[in-house]
């Protein structure tokens, strides 16, 4: 089953699909994955994160159109040891006013867009997020002032016309 899954991902790479993502995430494992397997198997990272003690973490990020975002932590040794998914409902508790762009960022990965609202002076940040109860794209929003600061939180859905 697993080389059947291999063979269908390798051909949906083809066609520039990556839906077979979550396939290769839940085949690293903490404390015996290397940093070269999540490179060979992912690429490179979006972005890299060096941390206070030693470790690294690697952004691996779906959006725009997907709705998740792994951070994969790394340590000194290159053996990775954690995996996270973070868009969900636990990290986004975590988003608090007074947080700046970059604290944000690394709790919640890249955002799918960005939007600037001039008569308001805020700037907002959008997250696509499952949620499959709603049958539109949700979007998890961020809004932060021209410091660069968040100022609160929201969700917007993006209705389609019919």
């Amino acid at each position: 089953m697993k080389k059947l899954l291999s063979l269908l991902c390798g051909v949906l790479s083809l066609f520039g699909l990556s839906a077979c993502d979550q396939f290769v995430i839940e085949d690293l494992k903490p404390g015996v994955s290397t940093a070269f397997e999540v490179r060979d198997k992912l690429g490179p990272p979006g972005i890299e994160w060096r941390n206070d003690d030693g470790t690294v973490t690697w952004e691996y990020t779906q959006q725009p159109m997907g709705t998740t975002c792994y951070l994969i932590t790394i340590d000194g040794s290159q053996v990775v040891q954690k995996v996270e998914q973070v868009l969900t409902e636990a990290q986004f508790t975590r988003i608090q006013p007074g947080m700046n762009q970059d604290q944000v960022r690394r709790l919640l990965g890249k955002s799918a867009k960005t939007q600037y609202f001039q008569l308001k002076n805020e700037t907002v940040w959008d997250w696509l997020i499952d949620n499959t109860a709603a049958a539109e794209p949700v979007y998890f929003n961020v809004y932060f002032n021209p410091q660069g600061q968040v100022l609160r939180t929201g969700r917007d859905i993006e209705y389609k016309g019919r």
